[in-house]
């Protein structure tokens, strides 16, 4: 089964709901955790693992043989990122920083002058801790594509899956609704919108949400930080239910969370009280799954 824990606003909780789940989950089940917040991955930091370098990840960028060229400007032409940049009568310049690799250029070139070059984008890291494995994904600084970091890390986590067959694989998402989101929700089975009781969270969710519903994907909501708020907090409710989402749960607002953050270790290794709270989502889970199927 694969989950995808993801929510439209940054800062909701979704990293702390994703390895809070697949902590509880390992206590009985092989359990896989992909980091596809690959511009800001932490899941490392809050269970508490020491990642190894796996793999280098790459993209694909274009280069120029200039004894080919005939400085046409057919490359610079069918370029919709406005990568390459072509002037009369000199050779086209590749902006490789704002390139993502499509490949344009080489096709519409009459004179076969581009050929393919590639780029390092990424890399993929893996650890283990509390009986879950992590496969994270991390962006290299200055680059733009963590849509395609997203898919790779996708691409390696699977091959990797292939040889521990686990139970659950659970995807920590990026924030929004964009192309890094959409490569870390396509192929699941189960989307968890997490929010927290403010206009804004709820608005990101209702996107989310709607995006789910666009890959036909079943989903749920939980709710953190909603003693904050907690007429609010029954907004999002009265939504869910309107719109026949369940809530997995509700989780109060704690320092600990950010304590443990700092410490790097698990919360339930400090407050044990909520290996509870999310036992009951994890229930709740199992339940709001076998209904939708």
């Amino acid at each position: 089964m694969k989950i995808v824990v993801t929510g439209g606003k940054g800062g909701v909780g979704k990293s702390m709901v994703a390895t809070s789940i697949s902590f509880q989950l390992a206590k009985e089940k092989k359990v896989m955790l992909i980091d596809c917040d690959v511009e800001c991955p932490n899941d490392h930091i809050l269970l508490s693992i020491k990642r190894k370098r796996y793999k280098v990840l790459y993209q694909m960028v274009p280069k120029l043989d200039k004894r080919k060229c005939r400085k046409c400007g057919a490359c610079a032409r069918v370029c919709k990122q406005n990568a390459i940049v072509a002037v009369e009568g000199k050779y086209p310049f590749f902006v490789k920083d704002v390139c993502i690799g499509c490949g344009a250029c080489i096709i519409a070139c009459p004179f076969g002058a581009i050929s393919k070059s590639k780029k390092e984008i990424g890399k993929v890291f893996i650890g283990k801790n509390y009986n879950v494995l992590l496969v994270s994904g991390e962006l290299k600084v200055g680059e733009l594509a963590s849509g395609e970091v997203v898919s790779q890390v996708r691409e390696i986590a699977q091959e990797i899956d292939k040889k521990i067959k686990s139970d659950f694989v659970i995807i920590d998402s990026p924030p929004g609704i964009g192309c890094p989101v959409i490569a870390s929700i396509r192929g699941t089975d189960f989307v968890i919108g997490v929010t927290e009781p403010s206009p804004t969270a709820l608005s990101d969710l209702k996107r989310v949400l709607f995006l789910a519903q666009k890959f036909k994907i079943k989903a749920a909501i939980i709710i953190n930080k909603f003693d904050l708020a907690k007429n609010f907090s029954r907004k999002i409710e009265n939504f869910a239910k309107r719109k026949g989402f369940s809530v997995l749960g509700k989780i109060p607002f704690s320092k600990d969370f950010i304590n443990c953050t700092i410490r790097q270790k698990p919360v339930f290794e400090i407050k044990k009280n909520y290996q509870v709270i999310f036992s009951q989502i994890v229930q709740n889970l199992k339940k709001s799954w076998k209904k939708s199927s």
